[in-house]
């Protein structure tokens, strides 16, 4: 029964980074690329290591694979939200097919120094 978690957990968890892997490759523009490689990608590695936890079951791969998991979930939207905001301050160009521009009137010019 374990062995089925583990292989399905594996199989779910590549499957999420291959999806994160071709949104990078596909989505059009620096936010949308954000967005798939963030979501995707941090619980694609999520899912990998807690197969790597229950697996080998020790607390020596345990403790290490529920806090890798834990940093990325508190790491990976913070500073993918940070980017996103600095590219779209900075000119970076968006898709032409955006229709709604939510930050355009609330978002501080960048000053150059």
């Amino acid at each position: 029964m374990r062995d089925v978690l583990v292989a399905i957990l594996l199989v779910s968890g590549g499957a999420f980074c291959c999806i994160a892997g071709l949104g990078i490759y596909r989505l059009p523009d620096v936010i949308m690329r954000m967005h798939a490689s963030t979501k995707a990608s941090t619980l694609g590695a999520g899912l990998i290591l807690t197969a790597a936890a229950v697996h080998f079951g020790v607390m020596e791969v345990v403790t290490p694979a529920l806090t890798t998991t834990a940093f990325l979930l508190l790491t990976a939207p913070v500073s993918a939200h940070l980017l996103a905001k600095e590219a779209y301050r900075t000119g970076v160009p968006l898709w032409a097919g955006m229709w709604l521009d939510e930050l355009k009137s609330g978002m501080p010019e960048k000053h150059s120094e």
